[in-house]
């Protein structure tokens, strides 16, 4: 009895916040606010809040509660994904007396079902916390942090958040131009060697941590910052100290932008902002001590370009990864890899979106010749006043200049020959 009363309380208190929410009209510091001189061609654009990494919060989306001198925020939200996918795989690697057949991991799925709340406190702090119920594992938790700003200069954030690297993955995840992110970010390095504990990717995502980051003089953005090195589907201490340099066994990373316009909305591409001017040129690096599981010591960088004009919406990115194993494994032998893509998003029509993207990989490494060039396509439908947004896709991922057909072969086994996406999105 006593749970149903609380219960009941929580839901009143809900719908009560729903009738009388007074609409959010603080101004946004944040690294990711718009500023004064395009609000005028679009006044959704310097409301928009994407701190929280997982979808826009506009003033037109939900409610909110909020003192009347600003200082506190509290804005629920929810995210839905549910995609239609079908994936056709070549013939290498598919055992045919097995009935294995080309067409596999297809069909519907749900890659995020998230609700979370966000805000401010105190008028210095933001805080937010999201559940995938989606997920399994570690994962459920998708992220968790408090961020605590002595100015838009200094500021300081702890818990689980996205690492500080490449635009694709800091990109909003609601405002990506295609519904998957490059695969030359997530797919798995190939290494000549039987650990199955090795098989490090480009892209690093969630992680736990802490960072110091900050904007000045309203264009030069920095990020610096220790995490845990073990991705996001761990949330516990798990970490030691490495035999080979003496240093703590994490993850140090650090970013640094430019914006010559003033900070730039990590989003490629929203019907609500189509009169913007704004560019982001970037460089980050990272290097994982003792990585994937004590085998590796992994380092990453990579260079970002981004620029939102009017309807128009570009990105390039390069990517470079070097994986050296540790000394307890006595492999001297150490390893290249390099990616990047180029995309571009342009709106036919006021709710319209079309896009392309070529995206690369050195999946082999280095030493060895051929690598994998992956171009795809999408088309964007922002239904009006909904929040809904419709997305379809295809992607075919090539292969060229491997020396032999077995490295041909070799190289995008686990990788759909061909996909098609068909994806729907809610926020609210």
């Amino acid at each position: 009895m006593k749970y149903n009363r609380i219960m009941a309380i929580i839901m009143a208190s809900l719908l009560s916040a729903g009738a009388f929410a007074e609409t959010e009209k603080i101004e946004n510091n944040s690294e990711f606010a718009a500023n004064a001189n395009t609000e005028s061609a679009d006044n959704t654009t310097g409301k928009m809040d994407m701190e929280n990494g997982v979808l826009p919060i506009a003033d037109d989306r939900g409610f909110t509660l909020q003192s009347k001198d600003g200082n506190f925020v509290f804005k629920p939200y929810m995210y839905v994904q549910s995609t239609l996918n079908i994936k056709y795989y070549d013939d290498e690697g598919l055992d045919k007396a097995y009935n294995q057949d080309n067409i596999a991991n297809s069909g519907f799925a749900i890659p995020y079902a998230i609700i979370g709340f966000t805000g401010k406190a105190f008028g210095k702090i933001d805080y937010n916390i999201s559940i995938n119920a989606a997920a399994s594992g570690g994962n459920v938790l998708q992220q968790a942090w408090i961020d605590y700003a002595v100015s838009p200069a200094l500021r300081f954030r702890a818990g689980k958040f996205k690492t500080p690297f490449t635009h694709a993955y800091l990109t909003t995840l609601g405002e990506t131009l295609f519904p998957q992110v490059p695969t030359s970010l997530t797919a798995s390095s190939i290494l000549p060697y039987s650990l199955n504990a090795v098989t490090p990717s480009i892209g690093t995502g969630f992680d736990l941590g802490f960072e110091v980051h900050g904007v000045i003089n309203n264009k030069f953005g920095y990020e610096a910052g220790l995490f845990n090195g073990t991705g996001s589907s761990v949330n516990s201490a798990t970490k030691g100290f490495s035999d080979d340099n003496h240093l703590p066994s994490l993850l140090y990373a650090g970013r640094l932008t430019y914006m010559p316009n003033g900070p730039m909305p990590m989003t490629q591409g929203n019907a609500k902002m189509q009169h913007l001017d704004k560019m982001l040129i970037g460089i980050s690096a990272n290097y994982n001590n003792e990585a994937e599981n004590e085998s590796t010591n992994d380092f990453r960088a990579g260079l970002e370009f981004a620029w939102l004009k009017n309807k128009w919406y570009f990105a390039a990115e390069a990517y470079y990864m070097h994986v050296g194993f540790t000394d307890r494994q006595k492999i001297d032998k150490t390893y290249d890899f390099w990616g990047g893509y180029a995309q571009a998003g342009y709106f036919v029509a006021p709710q319209w979106q079309l896009g392309v993207r070529y995206d690369f990989m050195d999946r082999n490494g280095s030493s060895k010749d051929g690598f994998l060039n992956m171009p795809a396509a999408v088309v964007n439908y922002f239904v009006p006043n909904t929040n809904l947004k419709l997305s379809a896709m295809y992607q075919y991922i090539g292969r060229t200049g491997h020396a032999t057909q077995l490295d041909r072969d070799l190289d995008d086994l686990g990788i759909a020959t061909h996909t098609a996406c068909i994806m729907m999105q809610f926020a609210f």
